[in-house]
């Protein structure tokens, strides 16, 4: 597989890279805001100890090519507002699902649009994959936007899929193929002189 520890991606506004020590406070204000985790599959954290947690895990499995989670750190202020990730890889397949999350006073401004379509490009283009899958709990109309916009598909609704501090939800399963991903890109390509 790779080595993913020093990857690093751009998009006009954004660096996407992977997660440092520094990173553990803007982390843990992620993880612990409960309007940001209303449609996450875990409660809000408490102990801000979990972000370093976190942030040694993700170092040891970008470097083993284990699954990519990076920050997403705003190019105007270097502050780190989100994260996004390709992760459960199925390398027979070609396969792998995504995740992200964004700070609530950066939603609605396509910042999330910005990293997935970068990180996606890398998943299609570098790492050859066929398919990349995201679950979202179904009343999580923002992010069903923001995986539309990008060409997913939903596929599928597994009821009852996720009890979270007593609160049970379903899931709203969503695929994109890589050849979606390029017959999108080609369409929103000017067209050429001949």
């Amino acid at each position: 597989m790779f080595d993913f520890g020093h990857l690093l991606l751009t998009t006009p506004r954004l660096t996407l890279r992977p997660l440092r020590s520094a990173d553990a406070a803007a982390v843990f204000a992620l993880h612990a805001d409960p309007v940001g985790m209303r449609y996450w599959a875990t409660p809000p954290w408490t102990d801000p100890a979990q972000a370093d947690t976190l942030i040694a895990q993700d170092q040891a499995a970008l470097a083993a090519g284990d699954y990519i989670r990076l920050g997403l750190e705003r190019r105007g202020d270097a502050s780190l507002v989100g994260l996004c990730s390709l992760f459960a890889f199925q390398l027979d397949s070609r396969r792998a699902e995504t995740g992200y999350m964004l700070a609530r006073d950066c939603w609605g401004g396509g910042l999330m649009h910005e990293a997935l379509q970068t990180l996606l490009g890398y998943g299609f283009g570098v790492l050859d994959l066929n398919r990349v899958e995201a679950d979202i709990d179904t009343r999580n109309t923002p992010s069903e936007r923001t995986l539309r916009r990008l060409g997913f598909q939903l596929e599928g609704t597994l009821r009852e899929r996720w009890i979270v501090a007593g609160e049970v939800s379903d899931t709203g399963l969503y695929g994109l193929l890589r050849r979606d991903w390029l017959a999108r890109d080609a369409a929103a390509a000017p067209p050429q002189p001949r």
